[in-house]
């Protein structure tokens, strides 16, 4: 289990990334950069498959793939079209509830209990993430779509997460068929709802460094994780998420570090090594 929650914590820190990888190539638009990196994601999947001679894992029951493609799809679909339509730091606040839904349902879902220390650590870790991504935030009532898509993105990657224990006897491989379906999917809606942006050298050094890591690699350690590591810690550390982005933002000159980021992070890091010690 140990080398499980290790993974899944490198899935964590992948995801810190995300932010400052898509400020850098924040000239395109959102699906066409999230279809292509899972284009790019998917490809190197599915080439490494065929050379390993592994292509047959994407033989898989057609619940397996739904699982698999709606909850990375429709998570990045949910969340790229809440910012659209409401203010960013109000969809950041509410899309980071998925690290405590994902800790709440452990325990209906999969029989969890959750300890004392887990609970205070949680609280702590919600404590950070607040007083980080709740400043400023504004809740305009004609962003009322927005906010229920943002609900939405966090519910879908939650039950995505804790939902994968009911299939562990799925390949990691199976990964790079979910990841190029999704990539058909989001540049389909993409050339329905967006104009198209030609990649500068940049972007596209963007689009491959997130293909590798955050939406691929990252999936795999977050599978891993999820399955055979413990969904209650997990889902605390995941609080890191927005603090560690934050900190790299500050650290790449794209936003101000201030006492309250430091804040945060300090009651996050707390929250996840109090849980880490149950």
């Amino acid at each position: 289990m140990r080398r499980a929650n290790v993974a899944g914590c490198g899935a964590i820190g992948l995801w810190a990334f995300l932010a400052v990888l898509g400020r850098s190539a924040s000239g395109l638009p959102p699906l066409e950069l999230v279809g292509l990196s899972f284009a790019v994601s998917g490809g190197l999947g599915l080439a490494a498959l065929a050379l390993l001679g592994r292509l047959p894992e994407l033989r898989q029951r057609l619940a397996v793939w739904m699982h698999g493609v709606a909850g990375l799809f429709l998570y990045h679909a949910f969340y790229f079209a809440a910012l659209d339509r409401a203010p960013a730091v109000t969809v950041n606040l509410i899309n980071y509830l998925w690290p405590l839904l994902i800790v709440l349902l452990s325990g209906p879902m999969l029989g969890l209990r959750l300890t004392r220390r887990q609970a205070g650590g949680t609280a702590l870790a919600v404590l950070g993430c607040g007083s980080l991504l709740g400043g400023g935030a504004a809740f305009p009532a004609g962003a009322l779509l927005g906010y229920a898509l943002a609900a939405a993105a966090a519910l879908t990657w939650a039950l995505y997460s804790l939902l994968s224990r009911r299939f562990p006897a799925v390949p990691p491989g199976a990964m790079a068929g979910f990841c190029a379906a999704s990539a058909v999917l989001a540049l389909a809606l993409h050339t329905a709802s967006e104009p198209t942006v030609s990649p500068s050298g940049l972007d596209w050094a963007v689009i491959v460094m997130m293909g590798v890591g955050p939406l691929g690699i990252a999936f795999g350690l977050w599978d891993w994780g999820m399955k055979r590591g413990d969904p209650r810690l997990l889902g605390t550390l995941a609080f890191a998420t927005p603090v560690l982005s934050t900190l790299l933002l500050g650290a790449a000159g794209y936003v101000a570090l201030t006492l309250t980021v430091m804040l945060a992070a300090g009651l996050v890091a707390a929250g996840g090594l109090i849980a880490a010690r149950s």
